[in-house]
């Protein structure tokens, strides 16, 4: 049976891929709600796709908790999306322990707080799903990526763990590997490269990824999804 889905939230909304998410989401139906830091810089997508906005610190327990209570008011979402991410690169030995304890509690403590408050929600319903946005560094750990790798390899193991105890209930688990640049045209170093065509993932491209796992029969359920440019080794 295939799924079909009312309300979209994408937490750590910004432009590139949550826009692109957004857009689609709207175009096939969906109501959509964005959070992020800073409300304020979603005004023009939100006003394009009737998207409603809100502001919250995905690192802040309490905050992810306030978001959901609000939300409840209307509509409790069916599709959640996780977003944020924070890289810290430099070498291992000069890290800052400060630094690095915020970097996991947004790649990973965040993920748990929005994740848990989704499930709550959603178990009850015997339906949802619930998309982690991960990374190479996921998969395997790279030299002065430590924190990086920290996260995202938490964030993995999270969703394992979730896919295997909420898909009897009814909730669909994705941990989507994104591995390579996305591409942006206001940063130079995420165009394609010279004689190179689509050598930076198309965020619309990687959202019409998220779409097609969202339409998964849950006869065929995958858990992970990996997507790179076919350039890109690995």
């Amino acid at each position: 049976m295939r799924p079909s889905y009312k309300h979209a939230l994408i937490i750590g909304a910004g432009p590139g891929l949550s826009a692109s998410l957004a857009r689609l989401f709207h175009a096939n139906g969906l109501r959509v709600s964005l959070a992020a830091r800073k409300p304020s810089d979603l005004s023009g997508l939100a006003k394009d796709i009737q998207a409603n906005t809100y502001s919250c610190n995905a690192s802040r327990h309490q905050e992810v908790v306030e978001l959901f209570a609000e939300l409840d008011r209307a509509q409790a979402p069916d599709v959640l999306v996780y977003n944020p991410s924070r890289a810290i690169r430099k070498p291992f030995i000069q890290l800052d322990a400060a630094r690095v304890e915020t970097a996991m509690q947004v790649n990973a403590m965040g993920a748990f707080y929005a994740a848990q408050e989704a499930a709550k929600r959603m178990v009850a319903q015997n339906h949802g799903a619930i998309l982690f946005t991960g990374a190479s560094a996921g998969m395997k750990g790279y030299p002065q990526s430590a924190t990086f790798a920290m996260g995202k390899f938490a964030l993995r193991g999270l969703a394992q763990s979730l896919a295997r105890e909420l898909h009897p209930q009814g909730v669909h688990i994705g941990h989507m590997v994104v591995d390579g640049r996305i591409r942006n045209a206001d940063r130079p170093g995420y165009l394609d490269e010279p004689g190179n065509p689509d050598s930076r993932l198309s965020p619309d491209a990687i959202a019409e990824s998220y779409w097609h796992f969202l339409q998964q029969d849950r006869s065929a359920w995958s858990w992970e999804m990996e997507l790179r440019p076919w350039v890109e080794d690995f």
